[in-house]
């Protein structure tokens, strides 16, 4: 390649590169693309971890946003950046950061039995409940972690009433017991569902991630993305307004959907020998936004009449 690609990351540069079958071998993969949003939701996390254990009520936190749009990348980001260490006396793991999936019901021995699965612990669903709870809580301390992240928090509104009173009590109780931060990650509905119980909504802290619109912070975020995409000329996605604008309305705003449109349009370049993305390549990649699925799903089962 001729010259060096200034528009690129210093470690997309290499990759930008190789011949394009290996370039296409490297877009399966996942990175991290920096942005305000998660980098000030990455600031709180911080934060939250500095507090450490054993205080009275630590700062809990609701990152709060709509599906697809980066909250399990940033929880994910978080946990690799305090990974699981040995632990002074080298018998044991230390797990500074546990990250969890919320079962799909408000279930207490099923959310116990995710903590588990988390920590790749054996589960026993035969253990009585109390044996259970107190098996979960003995390892969570003796792993000795400093946040709890709970993913797909929302799904605590799929229980009847009584079910969700119960995890909620539990949640109050887990912060008293061990202490320590915990994190929920979920959908609006997760905040409705935190806002029913008033001790709990004064604890959690909302991290708002909203989806994104058509403004500066949205232009860094293309310029973010085009440093990473190993093409070895400059697409000035970030500078294009009809560019800027056909990512954002095919996207629908979320950052999930913005990676995996200019990931599409990236293989559609490299396979068709152009080394940048432009109006032709984002029409032409293989990509539906949200909207585009949900079309063809309804043309595909038309209304009676």
């Amino acid at each position: 390649m001729m010259g060096e690609p200034d528009h690129l990351s210093p470690a997309a540069r290499p990759i930008a590169d190789l011949p394009s079958s290996e370039r296409l071998a490297h877009m399966h993969g996942q990175w991290w693309i920096a942005h305000p949003h998660a980098e000030a939701a990455l600031a709180r996390l911080d934060d939250a971890f500095r507090f450490g254990p054993g205080r009275v009520r630590p700062p809990n936190l609701l990152i709060v946003g709509p599906t697809n749009n980066g909250k399990s990348m940033i929880a994910e980001k978080f946990r690799r950046l305090h990974p699981p260490s040995p632990s002074s006396c080298g018998q044991r793991e230390v797990v500074p950061v546990v990250v969890m999936q919320m079962p799909t019901e408000p279930s207490v021995r099923r959310f116990y039995g995710a903590i588990l699965t988390a920590l790749n612990a054996p589960v026993s669903f035969n253990l009585p409940g109390e044996r259970l709870e107190r098996y979960a809580l003995d390892l969570l301390r003796a792993v000795e972690v400093r946040v709890l992240i709970v993913d797909e928090l929302h799904n605590l509104l799929a229980g009847t009433h009584r079910r969700r009173a119960e995890f909620l009590n539990m949640l109050r109780f887990l912060g008293n017991t061990l202490r320590i931060p915990i994190v929920g990650l979920g959908t609006k509905q997760a905040q409705i569902a935190v806002r029913s119980d008033d001790q709990l909504e004064n604890r959690f802290e909302p991290i708002p991630l909203p989806a994104w619109q058509d403004d500066g912070v949205f232009a860094r975020l293309l310029a973010s993305f085009e440093r990473a995409l190993p093409l070895r000329e400059r697409s000035a996605l970030a500078d294009a307004p009809e560019i800027r604008s056909m990512v954002l309305r095919r996207s629908t705003g979320l950052i999930g959907e913005v990676a995996a449109l200019l990931t599409a349009a990236t293989v559609h370049a490299l396979l068709h020998g152009r080394e940048r993305i432009d109006r032709v390549m984002l029409e032409g990649c293989d990509f539906r936004g949200p909207d585009e699925r949900r079309a063809l799903f309804e043309a595909s089962f038309p209304r009676v009449r």
